[in-house]
């Protein structure tokens, strides 16, 4: 696979094998990630919840209680000056997700200043791989931090994934002073570093519709469409709701050479690769639901389920496929990680 990754002042842009598969607004356009500090200014118990003031129109919504049972920091009251993460961007008249438990992303692990959490990416799936990098993640933390070692730990040395993670625990130590920067690193470099990347290449200008290069504008273009079409006449259907993303695949004026069965097998295949660069191009995450073209034998939806998996391993943002529903759809979750590029973003 030939990865391309694209810079401008405005945005960045990956293109695999020449399919632009992920179009964002620049780092510095994107608030999700970025620490701040915010001043409580309403406590809401029945939703196990407060309001905070993070000098925005809408008061970010911060949970009284983390994920994490490790999570180290005391309660806190209305009225105290907190120090938070956004989780997630303010979407329609719903304020931004914050966080306390913050995390510092590198390559190779993620590290977590107040956490004691030692976790392992669900991509690693040997046994004895997870084992190691567990201990190394011990090794490396002590006490001090929590770290996720992430799927590129495993294929690097013991040295370069602690280097990685001291250089984070200072920067933490520079946000306690005061030193509250956002994210300078574009998030396609840091996160397909490792994963590997060919070329790239810088832009001059703020808007994909002049600066990417023709094809890959005119695929930017297509993704604004609800249908997209299957290079052998079938297509997709993308509909967003407030919940949830549905995506329906149609055989179309696929020609049907052969069986129905293998039409449906044939035309399913070829939605999981499309599927997977529609997601990721559109940035969709939460719950995703798939209706794939009826199969009627057990093998050909295990075939189909192990190529969306397989599709899905280039995606550097974490997705789940569940399986299929009693009702044959297929069910996925992915990971929401901010802002898609949007039409007319620059206009």
């Amino acid at each position: 696979m030939k990865r391309i990754i694209y810079l401008s002042e405005g945005f960045q842009a990956c293109a695999e094998d020449g399919r632009l598969v992920e179009l964002l607004p620049a780092p510095a356009e994107t608030a999700a990630g970025r620490i701040l500090w915010g001043r409580v200014d309403r406590m809401m118990p029945g939703l196990e919840a407060a309001f905070v003031d993070i000098g925005r129109k809408k008061d970010g919504f911060l949970p009284l209680k983390e994920n994490s049972d490790s999570f180290t920091e005391a309660p806190f009251r209305s009225g105290d000056r907190v120090l938070v993460q956004i989780r997630r961007e303010e979407t329609g008249n719903k304020g931004a997700l914050l966080s306390r438990d913050i995390s510092l992303p590198g390559s190779y692990v993620l590290l977590m200043p107040r956490n004691r959490h030692i976790g392992i990416s669900a991509r690693v799936k040997e046994p004895k791989t997870r084992d190691r990098l567990r201990a190394l993640g011990q090794e490396i933390a002590g006490d001090r931090f929590g770290l996720v070692m992430r799927e590129a730990a495993a294929f690097s040395d013991g040295e370069t994934v602690k280097a990685e993670a001291e250089g984070l625990w200072r920067e933490w130590q520079g946000i306690l002073r005061g030193d509250l920067t956002p994210l300078e690193e574009p998030e396609l470099i840091r996160d397909y570093g490792p994963r590997g990347i060919d070329q790239v290449v810088r832009l001059e200008g703020d808007d994909p519709a002049e600066c990417l290069p023709a094809d890959l504008n005119r695929q930017r273009k297509e993704a604004e469409n609800r249908q997209i079409r299957l290079p052998q006449g079938g297509n997709i259907v993308i509909d967003r709701c407030e919940a949830l993303t549905v995506i329906d695949v149609n055989s179309g004026s696929d020609p049907g050479d052969g069986s129905r069965r293998e039409t449906a097998l044939r035309t399913n295949l070829e939605a999981c690769r499309e599927i997977m660069i529609q997601t990721r191009l559109r940035n969709l995450g939460g719950i995703l639901i798939v209706d794939f073209i009826d199969m009627d034998a057990e093998a050909d939806r295990e075939r189909v389920r192990q190529e969306l998996e397989k599709c899905f391993r280039e995606d550097r943002i974490k997705t789940v496929i569940h399986g299929y529903t009693s009702l044959g759809l297929m069910e996925m979750t992915r990971k929401r990680s901010g802002k898609a590029w949007e039409k007319g973003q620059n206009t």
